[in-house]
């Protein structure tokens, strides 16, 4: 197993940048936090899932595992090409700065690209792109199917070919969100940070993974799943939580060498440096709930496809880093799992306090071969979980961190160093923990389906950060 060298990075979604147009985008902020990054000595931004959102604005549940999402296309860059007008800008300029404008993106954002698709001078150029990116292709022709159908479930489908100005329409979306993407990706590498993307384990019943690929998951004659996904009773929701997501024909997968996984590790990794492989305790053994079930408390463990899943991850990936997320209802034999993979685990400090003394997320016992995290997406953020500690583990936690004044809301900086000078290879903090924010800027709470994805930080916030307070602490405990 090979060490990994001590670095740290921040995770902040794209969605959440700093920006003028509802959303965060590939433009100008994406530059200028790429810009914070290198000058605070932070060596990776870790971000969510690219993928179109669902209804309740979760990356996690896509109508699509390869398609990113058009909202990330930067409305100043196509400008610059004359696919839009200084009028349609200045009509799509946000009414917050604050938060992701969900509802007006819905409503606004694809009438917008269709006005600059329709003016692309390029189509041999974006067409010829598509071919080159089957899974991509795939999808832009589901979505178009799915207009024709009026956005009816692909199993209710009476018309079979898309319009044709409807298919451009989403491969003009693709071919942009590729181009500029890779624009800041090249930036950010060039300064010497990595980017770290996320693979949710599932896909969506209705998508175009499910609708193009029926023989690999458990469908039954109509299309429709005969168990789904989600998890069982835990610290996040006490009924557990009912994904919906079809579950894979594992068996079925492994007769093929994973071909569909294959290619979409290909494409991740086409992205990113690097990738979360989200639940990954589901590759070990998942919760199979029936279909037909209200709650997650009536599934049931079904075994996993194991270590074959794992070496046939490993050769498309080859030294590239994969993140196990190993979090959640953990067993000996998926520990077992994650050490024989050699991925390294995940580590969360706020799960250190729950009054498990041999807990592996108190710092002390972080390995190398770990990533350790303040708090994930999933977890309120490090102000909030200070704050909404009885006094006496607020207490444990603080001296444990070093930090022993009354003054609590002070002991920021010890508990950011004890998880810099920890043993553990990779140190990822969340951007609202280093702008030292509050519960009302957290991204997400699992098992509530409104009011989440939608934090964002502002150009001014950014730039009040003390880079050379982080970059010393960076230097100070070897991650630079």
């Amino acid at each position: 197993m090979t060490a990994i060298k001590r670095k740290s990075g921040v995770l902040l979604h794209v969605s959440s940048l700093h920006g003028e147009y509802s959303v965060g985008s590939f433009g100008r902020s994406a530059f200028e936090f790429v810009d914070f990054l290198a000058a605070s000595g932070f060596s990776f931004w870790q971000v969510l899932p690219f993928c179109i959102p669902d209804e309740c604005d979760s990356p996690y549940k896509s109508e699509s595992a390869f398609a990113g999402n058009p909202c990330f296309i930067d409305l100043p860059l196509l400008a610059a090409e004359g696919l839009l007008t200084t009028d349609e800008l200045a009509a799509a300029k946000q009414k917050t700065p604050f938060v992701t404008e969900s509802e007006r993106l819905q409503r606004e954002r694809e009438p917008l690209l269709r006005l600059a698709a329709g003016r692309a001078q390029n189509r041999g150029e974006i067409l010829a792109f598509i071919k080159n990116h089957p899974q991509l292709d795939t999808a832009c022709r589901f979505l178009a199917l799915k207009r024709v159908n009026g956005g009816r479930p692909w199993q209710e489908f009476t018309v079979m070919e898309p319009a044709e100005e409807d298919y451009f329409y989403f491969v003009f979306t693709q071919f942009h969100f590729m181009r500029q993407w890779k624009a800041v990706k090249s930036y950010a590498n060039a300064k010497g940070i990595s980017i770290i993307g996320d693979l949710p384990i599932y896909v969506a019943e209705d998508s175009a993974d499910v609708f193009g690929n029926r023989e690999q998951f458990l469908l039954n004659e109509e299309g429709h799943p005969t168990a789904v996904a989600g998890v069982p009773p835990d610290y996040f929701a006490e009924d557990g939580q009912l994904w919906g997501n079809p579950l894979y024909d594992w068996k079925r997968m492994k007769t093929d060498g994973f071909s569909w996984w294959r290619a979409r590790m290909t494409h991740t990794l086409e992205l990113f440096d690097g990738v979360r492989i989200d639940h990954f305790r589901g590759i070990e053994a998942y919760w199979s709930i029936p279909a037909t079930a209200t709650t997650a408390k009536a599934g049931h463990w079904v075994k996993g496809p194991g270590m074959a899943f794992v070496k046939a991850m490993r050769e498309v990936a080859g030294n590239r880093l994969i993140i196990a997320e190993d979090l959640g209802n953990i067993t000996p034999e998926v520990a077992r799992l994650v050490e024989k993979s050699g991925f390294p685990g995940m580590r969360v400090l706020q799960f250190a306090f729950l009054g498990d003394p041999n807990t592996p997320h108190l710092p002390h016992t972080y390995e190398n071969n770990c990533v350790a995290y303040t708090g994930t997406h999933d977890n309120n953020t490090l102000l909030g979980y200070v704050w909404e500690l009885d006094d006496t583990t607020r207490r444990r936690m603080l001296e444990y961190c070093g930090y022993t004044d009354e003054d609590w809301d002070r002991g920021y900086d010890a508990i950011l160093r004890t998880m810099l000078q920890s043993h553990a290879g990779l140190v990822i903090f969340p951007m609202q923990d280093l702008l030292g924010f509050g519960s009302d800027t957290r991204m997400n709470t699992p098992g509530k389906s409104s009011g989440n994805w939608g934090y964002r930080m502002t150009r001014e916030q950014l730039l009040q950060l003390d880079t050379a307070k982080f970059k010393h602490f960076n230097e100070l405990y070897g991650r630079i």
